[in-house]
């Protein structure tokens, strides 16, 4: 396995790839947001702010989402390959959103990370992310 790796922004192009990637993560959620219709829609209203980490191959190794409300980012589907962890591929992901984000003037950034998502806790953690126990998310389905 080869460390040489290339990050670009997320493409509708990239759907495929980056879903069958996903699905295959341990930890990760998908539902009715990650169909192809719904990822079209947030790439196109974030243009530039996802992106994609490909292997010397072409393939798709690593995927990050990153959309902003106008006050605050969001980050979403951090995924990287098992093969290619622990070579600082997702923390070039997350550079590359946050990089976005300041060009934006957008300020903060939060995450969303299941509690069962042992490794993405661990690290988001480990990254300087803190809990501030502070707030909750709720949530509804807006369609019936």
């Amino acid at each position: 396995m080869s460390s040489v790796f290339h990050v670009r922004a997320f493409t509708f192009t990239d759907y495929a790839a980056a879903h069958a990637l996903w699905s295959s993560i341990e930890g990760m959620g998908l539902n009715e947001s990650d169909t192809p219709e719904a990822i079209g829609i947030f790439l196109d209203r974030n243009p530039g702010f996802s992106a994609v980490a490909l292997d010397s191959a072409g393939a798709v190794i690593g995927t990050i989402l990153c959309g902003h409300n106008g006050r605050a980012g969001s980050i979403n589907h951090l995924a990287v390959a098992k093969t290619h962890r622990s070579l600082g591929l997702g923390s070039r992901l997350v550079e590359y959103a946050f990089a976005r984000l300041v060009e934006a003037n957008i300020p903060r950034c939060n995450i969303f990370v299941y509690n069962d998502n042992h490794g993405g806790n661990n690290f988001w953690l480990k990254n300087g992310w803190v809990d501030p126990n502070t707030w909750r998310v709720l949530q509804k389905h807006v369609r019936a």
